[in-house]
């Protein structure tokens, strides 16, 4: 009987958890919390590893979306502690760029960071960082209301009844000159299917975008919601895919799980090297092709005008449409003085302003104007 009275205390955690897969899209019956509860206190768990088996057993997460169950349990049960990987910490989804060694370029250490967020440097720094809980913007939620309507769009392969059209639709001609003794009235129409356009969104977030890096991650999680096809890697000394984290539907959880991924926070920049380990690796690159690609990043490049050049040429033969947003555009007028940005100058479609959430949420839906090629 004590125990009874006991039990809902001692469950809020596990009550808590299960309330989260739920808000993250997982299917949890009322049953399954019950025998969850009950594995646990038929195990009498020692360690996070008994309870994450427990969990498994009896939640039953879908195979293809195993991933972001671990990686919601290592965020309720864990907190803010790292997530540990196999080996030396780091998977496929990030590609440590390689170095062309100077013997004064010494990795940076937490206490030797850019504070200041004005200066680009090459050096790498490997930092923690911690998002802060700020509201939603107004540009934040223009871009998750006007998203699905106004993101860009293509011609698919499939084809659609429509008044007008370049095909003929013969079945369905056919079909209603039966109602009129075989005698043809009216020529049907067919046209392809427009299907959302992929997006790849490159975030910049070495120290020279310091002050910018939180607000562009909101816009990146908020942009993976209102749209299907979207990829989101961040660069710095590193290339890191983050759009499996950004998936998560509360943007903490989501910020917090890609804080955990990306190792390379405020450290060093080198963009030409990025866009270069983005192009070599064939699944990273396939996400470019035919796809609206936006860099978010000053453009401040430390490494070889020549690297950045090449990458940025071979993207722009990739992509639909190649857009670079800097805050360094601050007007209309804006020409680049940077040696990097002159170099990708004629690369580009866009090079504007991204000194601002609005900034870039109305450059990413006014893609949409373009039609369909």
């Amino acid at each position: 009987m004590s125990t009874e009275l006991l039990l809902p205390r001692a469950a809020r955690i596990f009550i808590s958890f299960v309330a989260l897969l739920r808000v993250n899209g997982f299917a949890v019956a009322p049953e399954q919390t019950t025998a969850f509860l009950a594995a646990i206190a038929l195990l009498g768990p020692r360690d996070l590893d008994d309870i994450r088996q427990s969990a498994l057993a009896t939640l039953a997460p879908p195979p293809e979306r195993r991933t972001t169950f671990d990686r919601l349990f290592d965020l309720h049960f864990r907190g803010s502690e790292a997530i540990e990987h196999a080996d030396d910490g780091e998977d496929d989804e990030t590609v440590r760029l390689q170095e062309e060694g100077r013997g004064d370029e010494e990795p940076l250490l937490s206490d030797d960071t850019n504070e200041s967020g004005l200066t680009a440097t090459r050096a790498e720094a490997l930092v923690e960082r911690r998002f802060a809980q700020l509201p939603t913007t107004d540009a934040l939620r223009r871009l998750a209301r006007e998203a699905p309507r106004r993101l860009p769009r293509r011609r698919g392969h499939r084809r659609m009844r429509a008044r007008r059209g370049p095909f003929a639709d013969l079945r369905r001609t056919l079909r209603d000159s039966v109602r009129s003794d075989g005698e043809i009235l009216r020529l049907g129409h067919m046209k392809r299917r427009q299907r959302p356009r992929k997006m790849l969104l490159l975030i910049d977030v070495s120290g020279s975008m310091k002050s910018r890096t939180e607000e562009n991650m909101k816009v990146a999680h908020a942009l993976v919601h209102a749209a299907s096809n979207v990829e989101v890697f961040t660069f710095g000394t590193r290339l890191t895919r983050v759009t499996r984290a950004l998936r998560l539907r509360r943007r903490e959880q989501a910020l917090s799980a890609a804080a955990q991924l990306v190792s390379d926070w405020d450290g060093g920049t080198r963009i030409g090297d990025a866009l270069q380990a983005f192009l070599a690796v064939p699944r990273f690159g396939g996400y470019a092709r035919g796809a609206a690609v936006v860099i978010v990043s000053d453009g401040l490049e430390r490494g070889e005008p020549d690297a950045l050049r090449d990458a940025v040429a071979k993207l722009s033969r990739r992509a639909w449409r190649l857009s670079w947003l800097t805050p360094l555009a601050t007007g209309p007028g804006f020409r680049p003085q940077t040696e990097a940005l002159v170099a990708i100058e004629r690369f580009v479609d866009d090079l504007v302003d991204g000194g601002s959430s609005a900034s870039i949420v109305a450059h990413v839906l006014a893609l949409g104007r373009r039609r369909a090629a």
